[in-house]
Protein backbone atom coordinates (compact mmCIF):
# COMPACT_ATOMS: atom_id res chain seq x y z
CA UNK A 1 0.00 0.00 0.00
CA UNK A 2 1.27 3.02 -0.79
CA UNK A 3 1.18 6.61 0.70
CA UNK A 4 -0.96 7.91 -1.05
CA UNK A 5 -3.28 5.02 -0.53
CA UNK A 6 -3.08 5.40 3.00
CA UNK A 7 -4.23 8.37 2.47
CA UNK A 8 -1.29 10.37 3.70
CA UNK A 9 -0.22 11.74 0.26
CA UNK A 10 -3.16 13.86 -0.61
CA UNK A 11 -3.57 15.70 3.08
CA UNK A 12 0.34 16.28 3.66
CA UNK A 13 1.04 19.83 5.22
CA UNK A 14 3.93 21.42 3.76
CA UNK A 15 6.56 19.45 5.43
CA UNK A 16 4.95 16.29 3.62
CA UNK A 17 3.38 15.01 6.81
CA UNK A 18 -0.17 14.81 7.23
CA UNK A 19 -1.06 15.94 10.62
CA UNK A 20 -4.48 14.26 12.59
CA UNK A 21 -6.14 16.28 15.58
CA UNK A 22 -7.64 13.02 16.92
CA UNK A 23 -11.13 14.16 19.63
CA UNK A 24 -13.97 12.43 21.12
CA UNK A 25 -17.41 13.39 21.62
CA UNK A 26 -16.23 12.66 25.20
CA UNK A 27 -14.42 10.47 27.25
CA UNK A 28 -14.44 6.70 26.84
CA UNK A 29 -15.37 5.98 23.47
CA UNK A 30 -12.25 4.80 22.13
CA UNK A 31 -10.16 7.57 21.65
CA UNK A 32 -6.99 6.11 22.32
CA UNK A 33 -7.45 2.97 20.34
CA UNK A 34 -8.77 4.61 17.35
CA UNK A 35 -5.33 6.68 17.73
CA UNK A 36 -3.63 3.25 17.49
CA UNK A 37 -5.82 1.95 14.95
CA UNK A 38 -4.81 4.71 12.36
CA UNK A 39 -1.51 4.56 13.45
CA UNK A 40 -1.16 0.80 12.75
CA UNK A 41 -2.59 1.13 9.54
CA UNK A 42 0.24 3.86 8.27
CA UNK A 43 2.90 1.26 9.73
CA UNK A 44 1.18 -1.03 7.67
CA UNK A 45 1.78 1.16 4.82
CA UNK A 46 5.54 1.51 5.50
CA UNK A 47 4.72 5.51 6.95
CA UNK A 48 6.84 6.90 9.75
CA UNK A 49 4.40 7.53 12.07
CA UNK A 50 4.50 10.01 15.32
CA UNK A 51 1.91 10.06 17.94
CA UNK A 52 1.69 13.30 20.56
CA UNK A 53 -0.20 13.70 23.85
CA UNK A 54 -0.32 17.21 24.87
CA UNK A 55 -1.73 16.69 27.98
CA UNK A 56 -2.16 13.85 29.85
CA UNK A 57 -4.01 13.78 33.02
CA UNK A 58 -4.50 10.78 35.69
CA UNK A 59 -1.47 8.83 35.53
CA UNK A 60 1.58 9.11 37.86
CA UNK A 61 4.62 9.86 36.92
CA UNK A 62 6.51 6.54 35.38
CA UNK A 63 3.62 5.17 34.28
CA UNK A 64 2.13 4.12 30.94
CA UNK A 65 0.19 6.79 29.32
CA UNK A 66 -2.40 7.08 26.30
CA UNK A 67 0.61 7.52 24.00
CA UNK A 68 2.40 4.34 25.30
CA UNK A 69 -0.73 2.59 24.63
CA UNK A 70 -0.98 3.35 20.91
CA UNK A 71 2.58 2.30 20.75
CA UNK A 72 1.81 -1.03 22.61
CA UNK A 73 -1.03 -1.77 20.31
CA UNK A 74 0.39 -0.38 17.05
CA UNK A 75 3.98 -1.02 17.16
CA UNK A 76 7.32 1.06 16.73
CA UNK A 77 6.37 4.37 16.07
CA UNK A 78 7.44 8.01 18.04
CA UNK A 79 5.85 8.88 21.03
CA UNK A 80 5.90 12.86 22.64
CA UNK A 81 4.02 13.77 25.61
CA UNK A 82 4.26 17.01 26.61
CA UNK A 83 2.83 18.13 30.13
CA UNK A 84 1.42 15.14 32.66
CA UNK A 85 -1.34 15.66 35.96
CA UNK A 86 -1.53 13.19 38.31
CA UNK A 87 -5.49 13.68 38.57
CA UNK A 88 -7.89 12.36 36.09
CA UNK A 89 -9.51 15.79 35.52
CA UNK A 90 -9.76 18.62 32.71
CA UNK A 91 -6.06 19.25 31.82
CA UNK A 92 -7.12 23.05 33.03
CA UNK A 93 -8.32 22.21 36.37
CA UNK A 94 -5.69 19.18 36.78
CA UNK A 95 -2.72 21.46 36.11
CA UNK A 96 -4.12 24.19 38.87
CA UNK A 97 -4.71 21.54 41.40
CA UNK A 98 -1.24 20.29 41.15
CA UNK A 99 0.17 23.98 41.41
CA UNK A 100 1.70 22.72 37.46
CA UNK A 101 2.78 24.93 34.22
CA UNK A 102 -0.28 25.26 31.57
CA UNK A 103 -0.15 23.73 28.31
CA UNK A 104 -0.27 26.62 25.68
CA UNK A 105 -0.86 26.28 21.90
CA UNK A 106 2.35 27.55 21.09
CA UNK A 107 4.31 24.38 22.79
CA UNK A 108 2.10 21.74 20.67
CA UNK A 109 2.55 23.87 17.15
CA UNK A 110 6.72 23.82 17.76
CA UNK A 111 6.25 19.91 18.56
CA UNK A 112 3.73 19.27 15.55
CA UNK A 113 6.13 21.00 13.58
CA UNK A 114 8.93 19.02 14.55
CA UNK A 115 7.54 15.87 14.18
CA UNK A 116 5.65 16.75 10.78
CA UNK A 117 9.88 17.64 9.40
CA UNK A 118 10.25 13.71 10.12
CA UNK A 119 7.78 12.03 9.86
CA UNK A 120 5.06 10.71 7.41
CA UNK A 121 1.62 10.96 9.89
CA UNK A 122 1.46 12.87 13.09
CA UNK A 123 -1.48 11.70 15.59
CA UNK A 124 -2.27 14.45 17.83
CA UNK A 125 -4.76 12.76 20.83
CA UNK A 126 -6.92 15.07 22.70
CA UNK A 127 -8.19 14.79 26.55
CA UNK A 128 -11.97 14.05 26.38
CA UNK A 129 -13.47 16.39 23.79
CA UNK A 130 -12.59 19.21 21.56
CA UNK A 131 -13.31 22.12 24.01
CA UNK A 132 -11.90 20.60 26.92
CA UNK A 133 -9.94 23.55 28.56
CA UNK A 134 -6.29 23.17 29.03
CA UNK A 135 -5.18 26.42 30.69
CA UNK A 136 -6.97 29.53 32.85
CA UNK A 137 -7.59 31.26 29.11
CA UNK A 138 -10.08 28.77 28.39
CA UNK A 139 -7.84 27.91 25.19
CA UNK A 140 -8.75 24.21 24.23
CA UNK A 141 -7.29 21.31 21.70
CA UNK A 142 -9.47 23.71 18.93
CA UNK A 143 -7.32 26.58 19.45
CA UNK A 144 -4.08 23.95 19.23
CA UNK A 145 -5.50 22.80 15.76
CA UNK A 146 -6.20 26.50 14.76
CA UNK A 147 -2.61 27.60 15.68
CA UNK A 148 -0.85 24.68 14.06
CA UNK A 149 -2.94 25.89 10.95
CA UNK A 150 -2.05 29.43 11.38
CA UNK A 151 1.52 28.08 11.49
CA UNK A 152 1.28 27.22 8.11
CA UNK A 153 0.89 23.39 8.53
CA UNK A 154 -1.95 21.67 7.00
CA UNK A 155 -4.05 19.79 10.13
CA UNK A 156 -7.52 17.89 10.10
CA UNK A 157 -9.67 16.71 12.77
CA UNK A 158 -10.62 13.10 13.10
CA UNK A 159 -13.75 12.66 15.39
CA UNK A 160 -13.90 9.25 17.84
CA UNK A 161 -17.48 8.99 18.51
CA UNK A 162 -19.81 6.50 20.48
CA UNK A 163 -22.48 4.68 18.79
CA UNK A 164 -25.50 4.85 20.53
CA UNK A 165 -28.30 7.09 21.41
CA UNK A 166 -27.23 10.62 22.32
CA UNK A 167 -24.13 10.25 20.00
CA UNK A 168 -25.82 12.59 17.19
CA UNK A 169 -26.08 15.82 19.38
CA UNK A 170 -22.56 16.08 20.35
CA UNK A 171 -21.73 15.36 17.15
CA UNK A 172 -23.46 18.21 15.25
CA UNK A 173 -22.14 20.10 18.24
CA UNK A 174 -18.53 19.13 17.26
CA UNK A 175 -18.97 19.73 13.88
CA UNK A 176 -20.57 23.12 14.19
CA UNK A 177 -17.75 24.30 16.80
CA UNK A 178 -15.29 23.15 13.98
CA UNK A 179 -16.71 24.85 11.31
CA UNK A 180 -16.67 28.12 12.90
CA UNK A 181 -13.01 27.99 13.57
CA UNK A 182 -12.52 27.04 10.44
CA UNK A 183 -10.72 23.56 11.13
CA UNK A 184 -11.67 20.54 8.77
CA UNK A 185 -13.01 17.55 9.84
CA UNK A 186 -11.62 14.63 8.28
CA UNK A 187 -14.65 12.47 9.13
CA UNK A 188 -16.17 10.60 12.34
CA UNK A 189 -14.84 7.03 13.39
CA UNK A 190 -17.26 4.99 15.71
CA UNK A 191 -14.85 4.16 18.83
CA UNK A 192 -16.50 0.96 20.02
CA UNK A 193 -19.14 -0.74 18.22
CA UNK A 194 -21.10 -3.18 19.58
CA UNK A 195 -21.39 -7.22 18.81
CA UNK A 196 -25.43 -6.13 19.18
CA UNK A 197 -26.16 -3.08 17.86
CA UNK A 198 -29.70 -2.34 18.48
CA UNK A 199 -31.85 0.09 16.81
CA UNK A 200 -30.32 3.55 17.81
CA UNK A 201 -26.90 2.52 16.72
CA UNK A 202 -28.08 0.39 13.55
CA UNK A 203 -30.21 3.77 12.70
CA UNK A 204 -26.65 6.24 13.46
CA UNK A 205 -24.68 4.57 10.37
CA UNK A 206 -26.89 6.73 8.52
CA UNK A 207 -27.38 9.41 10.57
CA UNK A 208 -23.84 10.33 11.74
CA UNK A 209 -22.09 11.40 9.01
CA UNK A 210 -25.27 13.95 8.11
CA UNK A 211 -24.91 15.40 11.93
CA UNK A 212 -21.06 15.77 11.07
CA UNK A 213 -21.28 17.13 7.69
CA UNK A 214 -18.41 14.32 6.99
CA UNK A 215 -17.88 10.87 6.04
CA UNK A 216 -18.03 7.76 8.34
CA UNK A 217 -14.85 6.67 8.47
CA UNK A 218 -15.14 3.55 10.27
CA UNK A 219 -15.92 1.34 13.05
CA UNK A 220 -13.61 -0.10 15.74
CA UNK A 221 -15.36 -3.14 17.13
CA UNK A 222 -16.22 -3.13 21.42
CA UNK A 223 -12.67 -4.30 22.83
CA UNK A 224 -10.82 -3.65 20.33
CA UNK A 225 -7.76 -2.84 22.34
CA UNK A 226 -7.87 -6.82 23.57
CA UNK A 227 -7.51 -8.24 20.16
CA UNK A 228 -4.83 -10.79 18.98
CA UNK A 229 -4.41 -9.12 15.80
CA UNK A 230 -4.15 -5.71 16.37
CA UNK A 231 -3.10 -5.02 12.98
CA UNK A 232 -5.76 -6.69 10.73
CA UNK A 233 -8.86 -5.80 13.08
CA UNK A 234 -7.38 -2.10 12.09
CA UNK A 235 -7.32 -2.34 8.52
CA UNK A 236 -10.65 -4.06 8.38
CA UNK A 237 -12.34 -1.43 10.72
CA UNK A 238 -10.96 1.65 8.88
CA UNK A 239 -11.51 3.26 5.62
CA UNK A 240 -9.70 3.65 3.05
CA UNK A 241 -9.17 7.16 4.14
CA UNK A 242 -7.55 5.57 6.99
CA UNK A 243 -5.57 3.31 5.43
CA UNK A 244 -7.96 0.79 6.01
CA UNK A 245 -10.32 -1.41 3.49
CA UNK A 246 -13.64 -1.03 5.29
CA UNK A 247 -16.45 0.29 3.50
CA UNK A 248 -19.43 2.50 4.82
CA UNK A 249 -21.68 1.67 2.60
CA UNK A 250 -21.61 -2.42 2.93
CA UNK A 251 -21.38 -2.21 6.76
CA UNK A 252 -24.54 -0.30 6.45
CA UNK A 253 -26.33 -2.89 4.50
CA UNK A 254 -24.90 -5.57 6.79
CA UNK A 255 -26.89 -3.58 9.84
CA UNK A 256 -29.55 -2.22 7.97
CA UNK A 257 -32.45 -0.90 10.44
CA UNK A 258 -35.24 -2.22 8.84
Amino acid sequence: MSAHDAGAGTHGSATGARILFVTGTNTDVGKTVATAAVASAALQAGLKVAVLKPGQTGVAPGEPGDAAEVARLAGELTVRELVRYPEPLAPDTAARRAGMPYLSPAEVVAEVADLAATHDLVLVEGAGGLLVRYDDEGRTLADQARAVLDAGLAAEVLLVASAGLGTLNIVSLTAEALSLRGLPLAGVLVGSWPAAPGLAERCNLADLPRSAGAPLLGALPERAGAAEDFAALAAASLAPELGGRWNAEHFARAHRAD
